[in-house]
């Protein structure tokens, strides 16, 4: 299951607001980018901004069957403008041949993209794209040019986007001016985490589960996790397979702390006796 956070919300609600905006345009369209430290949850929101769009797409248009209302790219490692082409391509089942020019794939995506009425384009990995090097730049210029012929929304997301020198720069005052911004962090301690346990708790079907274990270990699983909600999902879907490979059927505090996560998660108080 996916929990929906207050980030999660927040981008749909704007992504909606934007695709909406962003129909009729014939220029300027406005874009969003997601920004935050690793583990926060980032991916997650792109891609369920993605799905409800294309929910709400078929909705519309039940007949659509062929439609694509969502595109959903990860931007390669040193991205030049070729990587960034050949990656929409490859979503939408475009053959790219070794001779194949990027005009000709620009081309092709474009018009797949206006026939199949794409109103969404995610770009997670934004920050391996650097303004500096003349690989970025391009990389940049050529997402620019999709973003200029493809009537949609451009959704970005990267960890800590700020820093990676993506608005930096004359290109990156063009984005800047066009795209807002939201972030994501870690948790702290409050309601808003106890919330999230008890929805991480409710989904759970170990069958010796005892109902409210893991909001009544809130502390011990912040302290784990640094509230960074990837290091918790992973730690509690690992405890959980544990549980159901070893008979137990059940999470304690010994079972999770038991189970090693991410090496950024390095904080592992021990169990109380």
């Amino acid at each position: 299951m996916v929990i929906t956070t207050s980030a999660i919300r927040q981008v749909i609600t704007q992504g909606r607001r934007l695709t909406y905006i962003n129909r009729f345009a014939d220029f300027g369209r406005g874009g969003l980018i997601i920004s935050g430290p690793a583990r926060t949850g980032k991916t997650t929101a792109l891609t369920q901004l993605g799905k409800t769009i294309e929910l709400v797409h078929h909705q519309r248009f039940p007949h659509g069957h062929t439609d694509i209302p969502a595109l959903y790219i990860t931007t390669p490692p040193a991205a030049t403008h070729r990587m960034i082409a050949v990656e929409f391509a490859r979503f939408l089942g475009l053959p790219v041949f070794g001779k194949s020019n990027m005009t000709d794939i620009v081309e092709a995506v474009c018009g797949v993209c206006v026939d199949a009425r794409t109103s969404l384009v995610c770009v997670d990995e934004i920050h391996n794209i650097s303004l500096s090097t003349r690989y970025g730049a391009e990389a940049s210029d050529t997402l620019k040019y999709f973003a200029e012929r493809i009537p949609a929304t451009f959704v970005y997301a990267g960890i800590d986007v700020e820093r990676a020198g993506l608005l930096s720069g004359p290109r990156g005052e063009q984005i800047a001016g066009r795209f807002g911004m939201i972030r994501t962090s870690a948790f702290p301690p409050g309601q808003e985490w106890t919330a999230l346990l008890a929805a991480v708790d409710d989904s759970l079907r170990l069958h010796q589960h005892t109902p409210g274990t893991l909001p009544g270990l809130n502390k011990y699983l912040h302290q784990r996790t640094g509230g960074m909600i990837g290091s918790l999902l992973r730690l509690i879907r690992s405890a959980a397979i544990q549980a159901i490979l070893d008979g137990s059927e059940q999470l304690t505090r010994q079972s999770l702390h038991d189970i090693n996560i991410d090496t950024a998660a390095d904080y592992v108080p021990a169990p109380s006796s």
